[in-house]
């Protein structure tokens, strides 16, 4: 029995904690649903970027296409997490969850009904962003009603496995379904897939913001609570300077001609890196749990995402240029557990929805201002300026925002305070 015992010790150190999984039957259901629904949203994200492109053969149009996703995910993502704070949040994600399957029913009829116009995809890309950011408050928002709060860091950690692993596999079977099979058959699995989730949101109890609904929920509200907790504003400041400073993915097809001599082959690679970097960190991310530090947590994985940009900047070895961005995408992951679980802990039920909202806003904008602001540079200076500058002023800023905010680096998670 010890034997046995001990052996087991370095799986639990080393890979992702499982123990949320078996404690909480909801927890489970929702975390394989979402794990396949997303995957199938990803599917469908790529058969629309590919459907778009076949009807126009102009790659601006496919452009638009994340722009017809950023919009409305910015602009209703505050008030998605205020709705998540004024009603139920379990039926609040089922039907959201219903309106994303008509959506994904929608394109496989138009596909099976040779219906294809542009203005039909852009539309329906748009509303699946508005679903998207009314069910995600709402979804994270329940995580810490189903898991004790220690648990919190390894139920983020499988979250982000379920992210990184639906983002690589999913655009590779969607690439594989519509050259085999045509649009409609990758948007009909998506239907499937969303079964799983819809069933998991089915079976949740009733989630009722702590102590009822109190009529509408003001956005105002929840950013003059944020702007009372300089903890929870420093878990935003620091995925700003990391995303906005130094998210070098606009610069991926400049830097695999100049730097490696390569083709879209390279891209693909540079752009697949982060994610198995990121992969990676959510599979090995079993010590976490044992984290109570968590403000410190994030400010050395938030600059050690910053020093591997700047270092991948200086390399001119594909496959060294490789290993640090997925050096980068770990410290992604590694940062993104440990933010969540503050914003989960140290905000008060009632407000949960809204700083979620706000989080999404920072999530889907600050990357998509990064690759403007790094392509600026790029072209002011050169891919290399921008790319080791940036990741060099992801670790200066954050400095500053640390001296600013002493007491970040000293949140202990068994005492959470915003």
């Amino acid at each position: 029995m010890t034997g046995s015992t001990s052996s087991t010790r370095p799986r639990r150190r080393i890979f992702a904690d499982l123990t949320p999984l078996r404690t909480s039957a909801d927890y489970r259901r929702l975390w394989i649903g979402g794990t396949v629904s997303w995957t199938g949203q990803a599917m469908t994200t790529l058969a629309i970027s590919l459907q778009v492109y076949e009807i126009t053969r102009s790659n601006f149009a496919v452009g638009l296409v994340g722009l017809c996703s950023l919009v409305p995910l910015v602009v209703f993502g505050l008030y998605g997490g205020a709705i998540a704070d004024s009603v139920d949040r379990r039926k609040l994600g089922l039907y959201s969850s219903l309106g994303l399957t008509a959506l994904s029913v929608a394109l496989a009829g138009a596909a099976l009904l040779d219906y294809h116009r542009v203005w039909l995809l852009y539309t329906v890309v748009a509303l699946q962003a508005v679903c998207a950011a009314l069910s995600g408050p709402a979804r994270s928002a329940m995580i810490p009603r189903l898991l004790p709060a220690g648990q919190l860091p390894a139920a983020n950690a499988l979250n982000s496995v379920t992210m990184t692993s639906g983002m690589m596999a999913g655009p590779v079977l969607g690439g594989l379904i519509v050259g085999w099979w045509g649009y409609q058959a990758a948007y009909l699995i998506d239907v499937v897939t969303f079964g799983a989730a819809l069933y998991a949101m089915w079976r949740l109890p009733s989630m009722l913001p702590e102590g009822g609904p109190r009529g509408r929920a003001s956005v105002l509200d929840g950013l003059r609570f944020l702007g009372t907790r300089p903890n929870i504003r420093m878990t935003f400041f620091s995925d700003l300077a990391a995303m906005v400073l130094a998210h070098p993915r606009a610069l991926f097809p400049a830097v695999a001609v100049l730097w490696y001599g390569g083709d879209a082959r390279t891209v693909g690679l540079l752009v697949a890196a982060p994610a198995v970097g990121a992969l990676l960190g959510g599979l090995f991310s079993g010590w976490q749990g044992r984290v109570h530090r968590h403000g410190l947590a994030i400010l050395l994985s938030v600059a050690a995402w910053g020093l591997a940009v700047a270092v991948f900047g200086l390399t001119r070895n594909l496959w060294l240029g490789l290993l640090f961005l997925a050096l980068a995408g770990c410290a992604d992951t590694i940062s993104m557990v440990f933010r969540t679980t503050m914003l989960q802990a140290a905000t008060p039920d009632g407000m949960r929805g809204r700083l979620q909202g706000v989080f999404i806003v920072v999530v889907a904008g600050g990357p998509r201002l990064g690759d403007f602001l790094a392509g600026t540079a790029a072209d002011l200076t050169s891919p290399a300026v921008a790319v080791t500058g940036g990741g060099l002023a992801c670790v200066l800023v954050l400095g500053l925002l640390a001296a600013r905010w002493r007491d970040f680096a000293r949140y202990d998670a068994r005492s959470p305070q915003a």
